[in-house]
């Protein structure tokens, strides 16, 4: 939700009388702050603002009233009059919702508040589904701050650390830290400016690691730090011509000019075809962070546990936007076989999944690779869920070629070109871009166990005793 949809939300509960409202947020003092100023700005009411210990502020003889006291922080809200319209904002309330004299309390202010033009906002750091207390009102979400607020709150803090900062710089440093708060953006940029004194790329990878350890309490997507580009990858000339067209699609300029969001495509082939390592040089041509759900952990044996989990994840990934979510071997989490034996649970993780993907408006980049769609269901090939599914063949020759340059230049930078890597192809054939990678591997075994250097005899002795069977 954008600082602007939160704003018309809340004047709309407030406008139709609405007397309970809960706030979720950890960032409490932006919280008071947009409240306070909206009702300053755009309401007749008064604001009242209430915490355990200091009791109500910053209104005429209301200071230090109810202070440690939160039975007479309701009771102060009953008997004020009925002509008065105010706005309340009462803190720490989540740690008495157990106190039934609280929760009775409250029953009998909303009673005698019923139809006055008072609105009661309860600042909550975190809901739970069970939380009984939802009932009294209506539950909305405080809004993440804008990119206009994080450029701000960034400025600050390299002005009070002496820093200056490129431009280029700035904007990926932006992108880095949205989906936080702006205190936790402090605290991270301090922790790693502190010693460093100079912005670099290195420091925006840390930057995306904090911010990901931070959301990421589950531990559903694990972090890469990626260090593979397109020019790594062998072959696959479809797929690379198809990312250099979109190369700068989630630049500010590619948003200005009207273009919608990328959704994520869909890698098909045998394994070792080289799905994962493009999954990787996407990442690095993107110069988005690439994080990998573990399907192993979305599924729980808990009941509700494995819906929880997939929203959880859509939460996190919406958060870290704009980011690459790469899931391994989708067909394997989403085969149709899983949904007849677990009472319709992978039905419904499924479904909750392909909804996001048809739907989401972040920048959130989907690349899902399959190795066997016998079982896959058709539902995730319906238009609008992926921009485009590429499947990926065994490497033709001049493909083959290619990988063994890539992959002779990161063993051999320097003497790769005395390789015949014409006749390895040739001889190669049927071979994933992983055998190849597995021949050159053994060939420099052998020739290492008898001190010399590995050749082209060593390469044709290897591909000609390699078990293809697998």
């Amino acid at each position: 939700m954008s600082s602007n949809n939160f704003i018309k939300q809340l004047s709309l509960l407030i406008k139709s009388r609405q007397n309970v409202i809960f706030l979720e947020t950890k960032e409490e003092f932006r919280a008071e702050y947009t409240l306070r100023n909206f009702v300053k700005q755009a309401t007749n009411r008064t604001f009242y603002c209430w915490d355990f210990v200091s009791g109500y502020t910053h209104v005429p003889q209301s200071n230090k009233i109810a202070d440690r006291n939160p039975f007479q922080a309701l009771d102060y809200i009953e008997n004020l009059d009925s002509q008065i319209s105010g706005v309340i904002l009462l803190k720490d309330f989540q740690n008495f919702w157990s106190d039934l004299s609280i929760i009775r309390k409250l029953k009998l202010v909303l009673r005698k508040i019923k139809g006055q033009t008072k609105t009661i906002i309860f600042l909550v750091p975190e809901f739970l589904e069970t939380d009984e207390i939802l009932d009294f009102g209506i539950k909305i979400n405080f809004p993440l701050p804008t990119r206009a607020e994080v450029k701000l709150e960034l400025s600050k803090v390299f002005k009070s650390l002496n820093i200056s900062i490129d431009e280029k710089i700035e904007e990926n440093l932006i992108y880095a830290c949205l989906g936080l708060s702006l205190e936790s953006i402090r605290l991270i940029l301090s922790k790693i400016l502190i010693n460093e004194k100079k912005l670099t790329k290195d420091i925006i990878q840390s930057i995306y690691g904090e911010k990901i350890s931070l959301l990421n309490q589950n531990n559903l997507l694990q972090y890469w730090q990626n260090e593979t580009s397109i020019s790594d990858l062998g072959g696959l000339m479809e797929l690379k011509i198809w990312l250099k067209i979109r190369e700068n699609a989630f630049s500010e300029q590619a948003r200005q000019y009207g273009l919608p969001n990328l959704r994520g495509i869909l890698l098909i082939g045998a394994p070792g075809t080289g799905k994962s390592l493009a999954a990787k040089a996407i990442s690095g041509e993107f110069n988005l962070p690439l994080l990998q759900l573990d399907v192993g952990k979305l599924f729980g044996g808990i009941v509700g546990q494995s819906e929880s989990r997939i929203r959880e994840m859509i939460r996190v990934s919406e958060a870290l936007a704009p980011c690459i979510i790469w899931i391994d071997e989708i067909d394997k989490a989403f085969a149709k076989t899983l949904a007849t034996s677990d009472s319709g649970t992978s039905n419904r993780v499924l479904s909750t999944f392909l909804t996001w993907l048809a739907e989401k408006q972040s920048s959130v980049f989907i690349i899902a690779t399959a190795n066997n769609i016998q079982n896959f269901p058709s539902e995730m090939f319906r238009k609008g869920r992926f921009d485009k599914t590429f499947l990926i063949d065994l490497p033709k020759k001049s493909e083959r070629e290619q990988i063994f340059k890539v992959l002779l230049k990161k063993s051999r930078p320097e003497t790769w070109e005395n390789y015949d890597v014409s006749e390895l192809a040739t001889l190669t054939n049927f071979f994933t871009g992983a055998d190849i990678n597995q021949v050159i591997i053994n060939s420099m075994y052998k020739a290492f166990s008898e001190n010399r250097e590995f050749t082209d005899l060593d390469l044709i002795e290897e591909i000609k005793n390699f078990d293809l069977s697998s």
